[in-house]
């Protein structure tokens, strides 16, 4: 059984990170804080060597990305490969909108004010279906429709054909860190609050599994 080590780390933070809009597709660049997470993000793992490494091919993704990868001492990959399956959640009319406004209006048919209180009550699944019931256009993507498409980013990771024990960086996104953590890591962490831009967890892929090692927000 072949074990991968995947080292899952998200981006630096954003103008609309600082702005606390939801970004999912939408790009915006990189502050000078978010450049300096992802060098402090190399940083941490400038010794470990990565065989392959994996992103979203939205901007702050692919920055935050290469930029580990020029920090790092231990002859890995050069450059990441680059996929729109990796991509966060995808947000529809909510796009851009202030965070807590967007979570407001999906949870609030339902009685509930805030993302906290719903993954609380139920999960981040529910969270996406309930936005995307709450987008008029019903473009914001459903808890099936993001599973389909990050599982296929999930098969590419699984089908590159690694060494046993290899060690991958990915790259990722704030929801979909979460999603991620709630997902395989076996009811074990708080998943109600985003993780720090920046911020390291790893996961363990086997031939039919992932579990996660460790979760850290900060």
């Amino acid at each position: 059984m072949t074990s991968i080590n995947i080292y899952l780390i998200r981006h630096g933070q954003t103008y609309y990170n600082r702005y606390n809009k939801l970004q999912g597709w939408s790009n915006s660049p990189l502050t000078a804080k978010g450049k300096e997470d992802a060098k402090r993000a190399g940083q941490k793992v400038a010794n470990i060597h990565f065989a392959a490494a994996f992103c979203s091919d939205l901007s702050r993704a692919v920055e935050t990305c290469q930029t580990i990868l020029a920090e790092n001492q231990a002859d890995s990959v050069a450059q990441p490969a680059v996929s729109p399956y990796f991509r966060e959640e995808f947000y529809g009319v909510f796009e851009g909108t202030n965070m807590d406004q967007a979570w407001y209006l999906a949870g609030a048919p339902h009685g509930f004010k805030n993302f906290h209180d719903i993954v609380t009550k139920y999960s981040i699944g529910q969270a996406k279906d309930w936005l995307h019931d709450a987008d008029p256009f019903h473009d914001a993507e459903n808890n099936q429709q993001y599973w389909e498409r990050m599982d296929k980013g999930i098969a590419l990771i699984r089908n590159a054909g690694l060494p046993d024990n290899s060690n991958v960086l990915w790259v990722s996104h704030g929801n979909t860190c979460l999603s991620l953590i709630e997902r395989f890591g076996q009811g074990k962490y708080d998943v109600t609050k985003r993780p720090a831009n920046g911020s390291l967890s790893k996961m363990i892929m086997t031939d039919d599994d992932i579990k996660v090692d460790f979760y850290n927000r900060v």
